[in-house]
């Protein structure tokens, strides 16, 4: 497995999709710069976009998606609640038997 990275800052996600916008490069040639494989240099350029309002419709921003990641983390935990109150629901009936 390779080693992973740290994640770029926020400037640097930045300052590389406006290169995009002002370099003249094509996407592949300044990823290969910057140090970043090709999509993930799409996927901020993407996120960008939608940040600015210039995404495609029903496009989440990163404030929803953030918002859906955490409502999916409660959806999980609250299922692992709920079994965890069956089986000792279970449990329980058994002893009483």
């Amino acid at each position: 497995m390779p080693p992973s990275r740290p994640p770029y800052s926020a400037a640097f996600r930045t300052e590389a999709v406006e290169l995009i916008h002002t370099s003249g490069k094509s996407i592949p040639a300044l990823a290969q710069d910057l140090g970043v494989s090709d999509q993930t240099l799409r996927n901020w350029q993407r996120q960008a976009a939608i940040a600015a309002g210039r995404g495609r419709p029903g496009d989440p921003t990163s404030t929803e998606h953030g918002e859906l990641r955490r409502l999916q983390r409660e959806v999980k935990i609250r299922q692992q609640e709920r079994e965890i109150r069956r089986k000792a629901a279970a449990s329980l009936a058994r002893e009483t038997l």
